[in-house]
């Protein structure tokens, strides 16, 4: 055979391994950037962006370093007597949801970048500040958790109830399922307080119906309650009281998320006026529990690797230095 021929014969061959070649090194490329500042917070690179805060509290702008707005995130969020690597997890967390929150939406706070408000974004506490959430904070600076170039959704919750929960089950999340937001295992601390693993809530069918009526919908009288529907982590996701259907995590919200601590439900029972709904876990249950990373801080886990295993095939990046 002629070498010219032969060698006609290896080029398909040939361009099939260069277009791998590049193409994988694009790709490798492309995952590997990183996120960019918010340019109306940013001072340069590698340096740490200054945040207006509105403070909720005082009534009144303030100008941050963004590290001391996460120490008080941490304050407010977490117990400051937590395990340090529990407490790094939460700083690498409050850090991104902050700047996909600069980054995607505007404050309800006119000149304000992001507000202390728990209602519009973290709780915030400057006055629980310690050297423990200090350390945690420095130990993580300018770290956040990042998923193909792009901040992900820093969710988390007090506790899981021994399993979390998929951003459609937990959050009646609208859009495309997080491909890091997976159901998952989660050791959730015997130190929990009680209330937490396991609770009962009671309400009157009158509470019960003006839930409903709040999302839009007329239950009639009130019947029946009971689970339509569940996602991957047991949680229900659907309910069906009187005549009406509603969302389980929509009806949560209404109905007053602190006295019903989760959808992970095990029993509905109704007796004369009352409802009584028994369940496990506190919070949403999406991303990372709070009580899970206190277990695995003690366990000796580092902080880094406690928020990659709960947020799937995502990286930690640092921003700043």
């Amino acid at each position: 055979m002629p070498m010219v021929d032969k060698y006609k014969k290896l080029w398909p061959i040939g361009a099939v391994i260069l277009v791998l070649v590049v193409g994988g090194a694009i790709f490798a490329w492309t995952q590997m950037r990183t996120p960019r500042i918010p340019p109306e917070i940013a001072r340069g690179e590698r340096q740490v962006p200054v945040l207006r805060v509105y403070d909720v509290e005082a009534k009144q702008l303030r100008d941050m370093d963004f590290e001391d707005y996460v120490a008080g995130v941490l304050a407010g969020e977490m117990r400051n007597d937590w395990p340090e690597e529990a407490l790094a997890a939460q700083a690498i967390l409050a850090r991104t949801f902050a700047l996909k929150f600069i980054a995607e939406k505007d404050s309800r706070y006119e000149g304000a970048h992001i507000s202390t408000d728990i209602e519009e974004a973290q709780a915030w506490n400057a006055a629980e500040v310690n050297d423990r959430i200090r350390r945690a904070v420095a130990e993580t600076r300018g770290e956040v958790a990042v998923h193909r170039n792009r901040l992900i959704n820093a969710w988390f919750h007090a506790h899981a109830g021994g399993e979390t929960a998929t951003a459609r089950e937990g959050l009646n999340w609208k859009g495309r399922e997080p491909p890091y937001i997976q159901s998952t295992d989660s050791p959730d601390s015997d130190q929990a307080p009680p209330g937490d693993a396991n609770w009962t809530a009671t309400f009157s069918k009158a509470q019960v119906a003006q839930a409903v009526r709040t999302l839009g919908q007329e239950p009639g009288t009130v019947d029946r309650v009971e689970v339509v529907s569940r996602g991957p982590s047991n949680r229900a996701t659907r309910l069906r009281v009187g005549r009406a259907k509603v969302p389980g995590a929509d009806f949560r919200i209404a109905i007053g998320s602190t006295e019903l601590k989760s959808m992970r439900l095990e029993s509905i029972q109704m007796a004369g006026d009352q409802v009584t709904f028994r369940g496990s876990g506190y919070g949403h249950g999406v991303g990372m529990s709070q009580w899970g990373a206190f277990e695995m801080a003690n366990r000796g886990t580092p902080a880094r690797d406690i928020v990659q295993y709960y947020f799937n095939g995502i990286r930690i990046e640092k921003l700043w230095d």
